[in-house]
């Protein structure tokens, strides 16, 4: 028999979740932002109903191996998801949040935001993932559901499309 004075770990609880939330938020929302071709407002859509969904399996969740890595999954599946709904009608502005950008030229990020907003979404995806987050083609296929090979191809067509979209401005703002 079983001593009653012991008891089993508690399980992770709400207040693991919001360390969690708290830690994580902010780097959800700027990937977000980045995803979302800069609409702020969308991205914090994104990223709240990216960690409601994590909250709904925090129990499971913080048992994994890799929460962000389950996060970041979460958050581009929630995106996507987004992108493939009919009735998802908003377009981007060129009004961006009430908090200011205290490093980097901010022609060159209003430029990029610009050319990243014109591309697919999935073509989005793959290079905010690769180029942005850093992750690499094995990370980013498994996050897609995509195989390797099928993330190499996207990265070099979306970055040739990229290009194409950027056209002259990016040798512009290289020499500045």
């Amino acid at each position: 028999m079983k001593d009653t004075t012991e008891h089993d770990p508690a399980p992770e609880g709400p207040a693991n979740f919001l360390e969690f939330a708290a830690g994580r938020g902010p780097h959800l929302v700027r990937t977000a932002f980045l995803l979302t071709g800069g609409d702020a407002h969308l991205a914090e859509d994104l990223a709240q109903e990216t960690l409601g969904r994590m909250f709904a399996r925090w129990r499971t969740v913080s048992r994994m191996e890799n929460p962000v890595g389950y996060a970041q999954t979460t958050l581009v599946n929630t995106f996507l998801t987004h992108k493939r709904r009919r009735s998802s009608g908003e377009h981007v502005t060129d009004t961006f949040s009430e908090t200011p950008v205290s490093e980097g030229d901010p022609a060159l990020r209003l430029t990029l935001l610009h050319a990243l907003a014109q591309l697919p979404p999935q073509d989005r995806a793959v290079l905010v993932l690769r180029f942005w987050e850093d992750r690499s083609v094995e990370e980013t296929a498994t996050i897609l559901k995509q195989r390797s090979g099928a993330v190499r191809t996207r990265s070099g067509r979306a970055l040739e499309r990229l290009r194409s979209v950027l056209g002259t401005e990016l040798a512009e703002l290289a020499v500045k």
